[in-house]
């Protein structure tokens, strides 16, 4: 089954499995998502990242954070660039979420990273979702 949208899918993943209170999640292995999720665990939003399998059944086992109260880390996490309509930001016109208290996740051509980097770093990129 081809996905047309792997992102999508994997933030649809973290959004269930943490409305489900589940520890971990698992999700198929690719370059692309290893790199986001490594940007979510730097931010705060993960606990671990772990990769298991090797060749075409290589897999992306993420932790998940919870607060003292069990409730979770991520409020929300919305896509903002789509295959149909992509989304694109420079340096100077990078948008903030909620006046600082989010991130955006960035991809442009140094890797993935947030908005704030983006930023610090004068580069734009496509902007892939929003997690607050």
């Amino acid at each position: 089954m081809s996905q047309t949208d792997p992102i999508a899918e994997l933030l649809t993943r973290l959004r269930n499995a943490m409305r489900a209170r589940y520890n971990q999640v698992e999700v198929a292995y690719s370059r692309l998502r290893e790199a986001v999720c490594r940007v979510l665990l730097a931010e705060g939003f993960l606990a671990s990242i772990e990769t298991t399998g090797e060749g075409h059944k290589k897999r992306l086992v993420l932790g998940l954070r919870y607060s003292n109260a069990r409730e979770p880390i991520i409020k929300g996490i919305e896509r903002v660039s789509r295959p149909s309509i992509r989304r694109y930001a420079g340096a100077k016109t990078m948008p903030r979420v909620s006046g600082g208290l989010g991130v955006h996740v960035v991809t442009t051509p140094i890797g993935v990273m947030t908005d704030r980097e983006a930023r610090h770093r004068n580069v734009g990129g496509e902007v892939l979702f929003k997690v607050w």
